[in-house]
Parts: C-alpha cells; structure tokens; sequence
C-alpha cells in the first residue's frame, strides 16, 4: 500500500499511549470487529452467550487499568514521515478513514483512535491487548495494541501488512458509524441472539462493508494519505477477512462449525461484504439489516 508523500496527516484523532476512556455517551459495550473482541469471541462460542447486550463489565472488568504507553507522539505531519516512522502509518489510516466519512455522514462526529499496551480504560470498562481491536460506543473511540494485533493476524494464519491493518481500522470506524446512523442500536434491539442472520452478525458485516466502500473512495482522493493498493494488498484484505470468520475461528480452535453460535459471520461472508462495499464505493449498499442475503 502506497502512502501520498505530500498529504497531510492529521493527529487530532489519534492518541499514541496515555489515558483513554473520555466519555461522550454514557456507558456502553465494546464491540469487537475484524479482530476486535477475538478472545470475546472465543469465550462467548464456548459459553454460548452474545456480545451486544451483556453487562461489559463482565467481559471488560470494571476496574481502572491505566494504559501503558506505546510511545511519546511521533512526528508526523505527511504521508512520506511514514517511510522515516513507520509508527506514523496508524495516523494515516485515521487520517484518511475521517477525511472519508467526515464528508459522507451528515452531522459527522470525530472518533479517536487510542494506541495502547496492555491494559486500557474506557467508557466500556478496562480493555487489554488479548482482546484485539475493539471499539467502544460510550467514547467513539477504537482500541488498538498496535503491536499485539500484528501477533493476532499471524496467530489466525493472516498474511498480515499494512492493508490487512488498514482493513481492522477501517472496520472499527465502521462500527462508529453504525453507532452514529443508529443502526448499532438497532442491532441491540434485536436481542442476543447468535447465528448468521443475527444482529451481531449483521453490524459486523456492515463494518466489513463500511471498510470496503473507504478503501474505494479513500485512493480516489488527491488528499488522502493513502494513495493506492495494489493487487496484493486487496488479497491482503481479503485474505485478512477470511481470516477473522466465525468458521474459521471455530476450526483453528479444533472444534466444529457451529453456525447457530456465530457472532461475526463467516469467512465467507465476511469477504463477500467487504467487496460488496469495495466494488460499489457506496455506503447505501451496507444496508445489512433489510435482507437475509447476506451470503452464508
């Protein structure tokens, strides 16, 4: 993946370590997405329970976990001081996932990406590095041990790089926007309920879809920090997507498939989602909650 040189990143929505869990909307439960909320996953298939209305504090612990840092704000002001820091490449996914949305939603409301080691605290509870990325509701922000996540992709067979990354982002922003539109909401309504034609499933396809449609129109973009993707990086992406399937999760544990317990949807449609979102760079098409197509 080929960043602008002469394109502006801009910092303002991304904290490098410190403190985390500012509160804009009440308490709320986190919710995992591409890699976000993983080992949630794992426990919930084994204890057969949902992920969209339980108490969070009995996943996330209530306590007050201050994050480690990751390091003191690195400078980066364009897209060529990610050649020079590679640390910079996550300000520039943010960068241009914001740039994106903040001209397409209407009434668009900034989140924030926080970086982390360890454990964190949020408006959703305390947060910690085996969880994957996750984003929590109750202060628009994304979660990411920048460093952990690289270790999960491997652990699920992912071939990993900078688009695979770029894909998880873009699908917690995904979930931002779906808490923004109130469908996040809608999908609550729906109960816990699992299987592929769930509520969860349905959020989790559409920050799938929502993260194809950025990548389409974010290389469209004269300023977007990201200026292309090649072949590779889209079967990175894919690949990244087959990845974090319910199914595959459930075989690479030694255990069956059980789609009646699937929270995130299959390889399958996972990947069917995310080219749906790619191949049309339009959001409209995200609507994951007025069919039952969704390619199981």
């Amino acid at each position: 993946m080929e960043f602008r040189d002469n394109a502006r990143i801009d910092n303002a929505n991304i904290r490098y370590g410190g403190g985390g869990g500012g509160r804009r909307g009440g308490r709320g439960l986190a919710v995992g997405g591409g890699l976000g909320g993983l080992i949630i996953t794992l426990l919930l298939l084994v204890f057969g329970g949902g992920n969209l209305g339980i108490n969070p504090d009995d996943i996330l612990g209530g306590g007050q976990a201050q994050p480690q840092s990751v390091e003191q704000n690195p400078e980066c002001r364009t897209g060529a001081d990610v050649d020079a820091n590679p640390d910079c490449r996550w300000a520039a996914y943010v960068s241009a996932i914001e740039g994106y949305w903040s001209q397409t939603v209407e009434g668009y409301q900034s989140g924030t990406t926080q970086l982390f080691s360890g454990q964190v605290s949020t408006a959703c509870g305390t947060g910690s590095s085996e969880m994957g990325p996750f984003y929590c509701p109750g202060d628009y922000t994304v979660y990411i041990d920048s460093e952990f996540m690289g270790v999960l992709l491997d652990q699920l067979g992912a071939a990993g790089g900078y688009a695979a990354e770029a894909y998880i982002v873009a699908h917690e922003y995904g979930h931002h926007i779906s808490n923004l539109t109130g469908t996040m909401q809608q999908a609550r309504s729906m109960g816990n309920d699992t299987g592929p034609t769930s509520g969860q499933v349905r959020l989790e396809l559409q920050a799938d879809c929502y993260a194809g449609v950025w990548f389409a129109n974010t290389i469209k973009d004269p300023e977007s920090p990201i200026e292309s993707v090649t072949q590779d990086d889209l079967n990175r992406i894919v690949d990244a997507a087959r990845a974090v399937g319910d199914d595959h999760i459930q075989q690479q544990q030694g255990g069956r498939v059980v789609p009646e317990s699937w929270t995130h949807g299959s390889s399958e449609m996972r990947q069917l989602w995310v080219a749906k979102g790619f191949n049309s760079g339009d959001p409209r098409v995200c609507d994951t909650f007025s069919t039952d197509d969704l390619g199981q």
